[in-house]
């Protein structure tokens, strides 16, 4: 049986793990949860003073003392205590803070299992908050995307959602897709009396309302995930534009390797960056030509597999090529790219070999051929107008969306079951125009409740909770 289907089963167990990140500090905090969390911590833990016995204390206090064991001193420690049902597991907790030694932390971790723990698996004392009701599953997930949070928005979203913002929307979904179930089904129940309880108007409505709020969960998800691993930047253009100079620019630090000669990037180049709160992960690639050389062309090949997966393509013209030949490239990108999934910054390199006027009169004649986007001029060599080009990707990225109370999806399971919640509730909607019988109404209403519930919590199964907790950090 997997370890994970076991926790249910072993929830009695006093569990213990090292909570602080591996290896030497000033202090670690070793956590304990259970039954027996404060009977174990009383033999081997004796306070300063003698009269306090940690088993009669008040709830959230801490208190001085020494690890002893074997009549052996292993650290003067800090003890604190939380009792149930008022703790993060809702068990009884102890924290120990000790010295951050390694060799200290461990022997307290043997030390504990000795006296009657076990060692905790990854996000086992997370699970235990989730089962004992002190979180839902979203909120559980949401632990997690905060601890590895990178940027201040991807730990506003997360703190968001632990906060249960995320799931309290949920939870009205659900309240007014219930209410309407049991109208349905009542129907069913006199269904030789054609009695009609849920009025199909209100339903109507209700239908649409839910159906704009699903999908506008589900198309926050590419926000979401790009802000949580990072909005994927593709620096293209054809060779020699400046792609490699603009990526160490950027990164202020000599990334790639720049030279005047034509094909020098092969590979896609990746480095992440955080701007403003906002994490991006600029990938340079190789520059697009017709080449003869096997490994050139896989390289380009690797551009266009790059562009496809972008979020934001910033594509590089040089200004010392003719605007004829700048139209065609542009062309050719705008045939590669799909712009209503990404955005696309065009910016024109090398402004420092020419005057601003020359700069103008370039600028006016390509977009009098047509293109309508807006056009950065730069010099990623001389750091010209790169602030310009900044303020491109952060506005680009549409930031103002976290300004307001709508809420970003992050996690790909709720993406997944938001989409297939939203498809039911489209077949509920073409039910009522077919005016198809309350059973199959139900059904798809029944799916829709499914697939939100399997977000929260609410309709779960050991395997989606195994898949979810082992991917935490051991002592969390």
């Amino acid at each position: 049986m997997d370890k994970y289907k076991q926790m249910k089963n072993n929830s009695l167990d006093t569990i213990c793990a090292i909570s602080t990140a591996a290896g030497s500090g000033a202090i670690a905090v070793i956590r304990l949860s259970g039954n027996d969390a404060r009977k174990i911590t009383e033999k081997i833990f004796y306070p300063a003073s003698k009269s306090k016995k940690i088993f009669e204390q008040p709830a959230n206090t801490i208190h001085f003392g020494t690890i002893r064991y074997n009549e052996k001193d292993i650290d003067e420690v800090l003890v604190s205590l939380f009792k149930s049902p008022n703790s993060y597991t809702g068990e009884d907790t102890i924290e120990i803070s000790c010295h951050g030694s390694p060799f200290i932390q461990q022997k307290i971790i043997e030390i504990l299992i000795d006296n009657g723990c076990r060692l905790a698996l990854p996000g086992e004392f997370t699970q235990r908050a989730f089962l004992n009701g002190k979180m839902d599953l979203s909120q559980a997930e949401a632990v997690a995307d905060l601890i590895s949070s990178q940027s201040e928005i991807a730990q506003k979203i997360a703190l968001q959602q632990m906060r249960g913002g995320f799931s309290s929307e949920l939870a009205n979904l659900r309240e007014r897709l219930l209410w309407f179930i049991s109208l349905i089904e009542l129907e069913l129940d006199f269904s030789e009396e054609n009695v009609e309880f849920a009025n199909r108007n209100e339903l109507n409505k209700l239908v649409d309302e839910i159906i704009t709020h699903l999908s506008n969960l589900t198309n926050s998800f590419s926000l979401g995930n790009a802000i949580k691993n990072g909005v994927p930047v593709v620096i293209a253009g054809l060779t020699n534009t400046g792609k490699s100079t603009l990526l160490n620019c950027l990164l202020n630090e000599e990334r790639a390797i720049v030279s005047e000669i034509h094909g020098t990037t092969r590979d896609a180049i990746e480095d992440v960056v955080n701007i403003d709160g906002i994490m991006f992960r600029f990938i340079d690639t190789a520059g697009i030509r017709k080449a003869h050389d096997k490994i050139e062309n896989l390289g380009i090949q690797i551009t266009y597999n790059k562009i496809k997966e972008a979020a934001i393509v910033i594509f590089l013209l040089d200004i010392s090529e003719t605007t004829t030949k700048n139209v065609e490239i542009l062309d050719n990108m705008l045939n590669t790219i799909d712009l209503e999934k990404q955005k696309l910054i065009v910016a024109l390199n090398k402004i420092d070999i020419t005057n601003k006027s020359e700069v103008s009169d370039y600028l006016l004649k390509l977009q009098s051929s047509g293109f309508q986007n807006d056009i950065i001029p730069i010099s990623a060599k001389k750091n010209l107008n790169i602030d310009k080009l900044i303020s491109g990707l952060l506005y680009t990225v549409n930031i103002q969306k976290l300004d307001n109370s709508q809420t970003i999806i992050t996690n790909s399971r709720h993406y997944e079951a938001l989409s297939k919640a939203l498809d039911s509730m489209k077949q509920v909607k073409k039910g009522l125009i077919t005016e198809i019988s309350g059973d199959f109404l139900a059904q798809d209403i029944r799916e829709a409740l499914f697939y939100i519930g399997s977000i929260t919590g609410n309709i779960n199964n050991d395997e989606v909770l195994g898949t979810i907790f082992r991917n935490f950090c051991i002592g969390k």
